[in-house]
């Protein structure tokens, strides 16, 4: 079981990647192809700031985080698009890609963020007013790579998670109500990445399982004790994507060759085995999805490969795609929602060992940035974010 959010209401997304942080939509009744020109545009909002934040729904709430200068805040709006409020959590990143990374969780009425530099803040969901905050980068002398702290928080009963990295505190969990510091784990030295952990139980144990800039960790979530980890190298700390987990087995993926590997627990948790590495499935950030008995996701620097289906349990690619490449992608009804670098949106069908491209349209370039923000399909609509503007498209029949 993947985590989920403590107090969510059935149908929300109040965090990365949804409820279970699967990147999975319960959605039904969506379009099976795209019309003509695109999915129908039903509102835009363009104040959002710079960033790639995606956005978490919540409490009849649209949250997101952007950067305004020289800080960044997290935004509310309705479901309209207005704005509701905004509120600083500490300064802009202005190092290489500049712009916000983190998506705000909802929890209990209040929304839980940390920006760029490692400033983590709680703000009451309804006017914006910050509860408290912690710079957990200073108080834990925190050690980030050069793309800045992206880890969008992970929250368990009263628990709330970061990883700052670094010899003294490579995770922390902290008391969700006050942000004080409940444990620390440091039996291991290593850089934060850019990813997000998730939280799941296995034979009984509870445990958060996460990438470090070298390793595939998991940690007890009472205790904080390390139950494991296995080498998982990185070039240039590239590690964006959250793990994967199903009946034991763990998925994880880097960027710039550093390559997929399936580990499988072992029940008295006292490791893993590793089952399969594939180098040439190398994802970089626009995650990887688990639809079946197959993976689908796109390649970084592997281009002659491109999109891939692979198998979950061995790895083997069953079908490939050079031309889609640097995805981002969901999963809602059936479909793959794929959408390039560059704007192109592809409702992509899958069938056991492969997929199928059923339409595809070109979504608005306003200026030279990158689209790399993953899309969110919820209540027959899709939430996308582009730079300082977030779209709003129909998708119901």
């Amino acid at each position: 079981m993947a985590l989920l959010a403590a107090t969510a209401t059935a149908g929300d997304w109040p965090q990365l990647h949804g409820p279970n942080r699967d990147n999975m939509s319960t959605e039904t009744g969506l379009l099976k192809t795209l019309p003509e020109g695109g999915p129908e545009l039903i509102w835009k909002y363009s104040n959002c700031g710079k960033g790639y934040s995606m956005v978490s729904v919540a409490d009849n709430r649209i949250f997101l985080t952007g950067d305004f200068g020289s800080e960044e805040k997290v935004i509310a709006l309705d479901m309209e698009g207005k704005l509701l409020w905004e509120t600083v959590n500490g300064a802009s990143w202005t190092g290489a890609y500049p712009g916000s990374r983190t998506v705000p969780t909802y929890d209990d009425g209040f929304v839980l963020q940390m920006n760029p530099t490692g400033r983590f803040g709680s703000f009451d969901a309804k006017t914006g007013k910050e509860r408290w905050a912690v710079d957990v980068h200073e108080k834990f002398k925190g050690r980030y790579g050069i793309w800045a702290m992206s880890e969008s928080i992970a929250i368990d009963g009263d628990l709330a998670f970061c990883m700052p990295g670094g010899p003294e505190a490579l995770v922390v969990a902290l008391n969700k109500n006050t942000g004080e510091t409940v444990w620390v784990n440091s039996e291991l030295n290593e850089v934060a990445t850019y990813t997000s952990p998730i939280i799941v139980t296995y034979k009984g144990v509870r445990q958060l399982i996460a990438l470090a800039q070298k390793s595939v960790i998991s940690v007890d979530i009472k205790t904080g004790k390390l139950l494991w980890s296995h080498p998982h190298p990185t070039r240039y700390n590239q590690a964006v994507n959250s793990p994967m987990f199903k009946d034991g087995y763990v998925f994880v993926t880097s960027g710039h060759s550093g390559g997929s590997r399936l580990l499988k627990i072992k029940p008295d948790q006292s490791g893993v085995d590793e089952i399969w590495y594939n180098k040439a499935f190398d994802n970089c950030h626009g995650d990887v999805l688990l639809v079946g008995d197959h993976l689908y996701g796109s390649t970084c620097r592997q281009k002659k490969v491109g999109f891939v289906c692979a198998e979950f349990l061995t790895g083997k690619i069953a079908q490939n795609d050079p031309k889609m490449r640097k995805t981002s992608l969901t999963y809602a009804d059936g479909m793959l929602y794929c959408i390039s670098d560059q704007g192109l949106l592809a409702l992509v069908e899958t069938s056991p060992g492969g997929f199928k491209i059923a339409s595809t349209a070109q979504l608005p370039r306003e200026n030279r940035q990158l689209y790399l923000t993953h899309p969110v399909i919820l209540d027959g609509k899709m939430y996308l974010r582009y730079w300082d503007n977030l779209y709003v498209y129909k998708l119901s029949r």
